[in-house]
């Protein structure tokens, strides 16, 4: 029966090396807890790419240099995605091996005319971005985090909450002394997203002739601190994102607990596998896209055009005689791993997953063949083919890896940049780390089978065929 039948493992049984496991985590939980956002995110990247030795492909562009075995290069797109390359021996027109993953979150964000004041206490008026619980969003500590463009043109970076001295703001909720009304309605609908208005203040200016005094008093901390107006707000992006900081979960600090793991568990560890490799026989790229949580839209999102001109740069940049076949036969030679999570099964909502054919905690890399929702919409269905030889270099690796589905058949569903990728002529198959609690403030992944993607993006770069 062992021969012929089909066993998930555990992925700490199977890797072992507990100790291991727990070091790559710490690395991930900092990487969690600088990167908030997507902007924050881009610039560690490239932060720790420079130090590697990574330069910036669009300086070789002006520089008239060429590229060659062993380079490695990187491209950062108006500071909130960023792709990396380590040239291969193989020519580009035989293919890339590629990993995609997403940067950005669901959050809260700021909107453009923001701050009002209302029975002597100061708000700013909110925008949620992708898809959250609204409730869970409430009574939470919340830090500040973005960038303000001054008048004149400069950049200011906020960053307020993450600090043990900062203060933190928060979205306020209703008591249950007074919540009969909102505890009848259901739950999309007990939260009005026009009434997530952040608590930002109480206290007034010190001047009697002027009216809304405690917004006053909020403008003028603000211009002390940054040197902004009120009208910076208009040229601004400011997110509110959970104020706490990564956290080991369980007695046997087993799991992380912490906000963006969707997708930046998969970022880190396709990225980090990308600095791990050295010379390989085709050129390894990792794509860390923005958008994703809202359809991968804009031109820092997937939808964009921004990895094939990224490609069609190093094909021009290691050939002689390029031109646009080489793209095409490049892209059509090239495969991917969609690195996105997936949902875990959770044993307290029973029925929402197909347990046979489901994400778990613990058992490695999930490989999701299709996304989608319902009859598989919006999902690019990875072909049979891939998914063998994914399987033999993940097998022959020792990569712990299980297939999955994102929930039973008409649950729910949800997409990834695979369709995307996929319309380019590439060959891709979504395979991500399992997560509770997805989109929550505070989402949970095990450090098992965090240390198993990176393993798997590994293989994934240096031995696929």
């Amino acid at each position: 029966m062992d021969e012929i039948g089909y066993k998930t493992s555990n992925a700490w049984e199977k890797i072992g090396d507990k100790e291991k496991i727990f070091s790559y985590c710490e690395g991930y939980k900092n990487f969690l807890n600088i990167g908030k956002t997507e902007r924050e995110c881009a610039k560690e990247v490239i932060k720790q790419a420079e130090k590697l030795g990574y330069k910036n492909l669009d300086r070789i562009i002006k520089e008239k240099q060429t590229l060659k075995s062993g380079d490695k290069v990187y491209r950062n797109i108006r500071n909130k995605a960023v792709i990396l390359a380590v040239i291969g021996k193989k020519p580009l027109e035989d293919g890339t091996r590629m990993i995609g993953a997403h940067i950005d979150a669901p959050r809260i964000d700021i909107k453009q005319n923001p701050l009002y004041e209302n029975t002597d206490m100061a708000f700013f008026k909110t925008h949620y971005y992708g898809g959250i619980k609204k409730y869970q969003w409430l009574a939470i500590p919340l830090a500040l985090h973005g960038v303000i463009i001054k008048k004149n043109g400069e950049a200011v970076e906020v960053a307020i909450g993450e600090d043990e001295n900062d203060p933190v703001l928060t979205i306020t909720d209703l008591l249950p002394h007074l919540a009969k009304d909102q505890m009848e309605k259901k739950l999309s609908e007990a939260i009005s997203a026009e009434a997530m208005n952040a608590l930002v203040g109480s206290m007034p200016y010190d001047d009697k002739e002027v009216k809304d005094k405690v917004k006053l008093n909020i403008l003028n901390l603000l211009h002390e601190k940054y040197g902004i107006t009120e009208e910076d707000f208009l040229t601004s992006e400011l997110e509110l994102v959970p104020a706490f900081k990564a956290k080991d979960v369980g007695l046997d600090r087993s799991m992380i607990g912490a906000y963006g793991q969707d997708d930046r568990v998969c970022a880190y560890t396709s990225v980090t596998a990308l600095f791990d490799v050295n010379d390989p026989e085709f050129t390894a790229v990792c794509i860390l896209t923005d958008k994703e949580e809202i359809g991968s839209v804009g031109n820092t999102g997937a939808e964009s055009k921004i990895l094939e001109d990224f490609i069609a740069d190093l094909c021009y940049l290691t050939t002689d005689n390029y031109s646009d076949i080489i793209l095409r036969r490049c892209l059509n030679n090239s495969v991917m791993l969609s690195a996105d999570v997936n949902a875990a099964v959770d044993p307290n909502f029973e029925g929402t997953h197909d347990k046979f054919n489901a994400a778990y905690l613990g058992k490695g890399l999930a490989i999701l063949k299709f996304s989608g929702s319902r009859g598989k919409a919006g999902a690019s269905d990875a072909h049979a083919e891939l998914l063998a030889k994914i399987r033999k270099v993940f097998n022959e690796n020792g990569v712990v890896w299980h297939t999955s589905e994102l929930g039973a058949v008409d649950k729910g569903g949800g997409g990834t940049i695979a369709m995307y990728i996929a319309s380019l002529g590439v060959d891709v198959v979504d395979c991500g780390v399992p997560v509770l609690s997805m989109h929550a403030p505070f989402e949970v992944t095990s450090k098992a089978d965090v240390y198993a993607a990176y393993l798997g993006y590994k293989a994934f770069y240096e031995k696929l065929d």
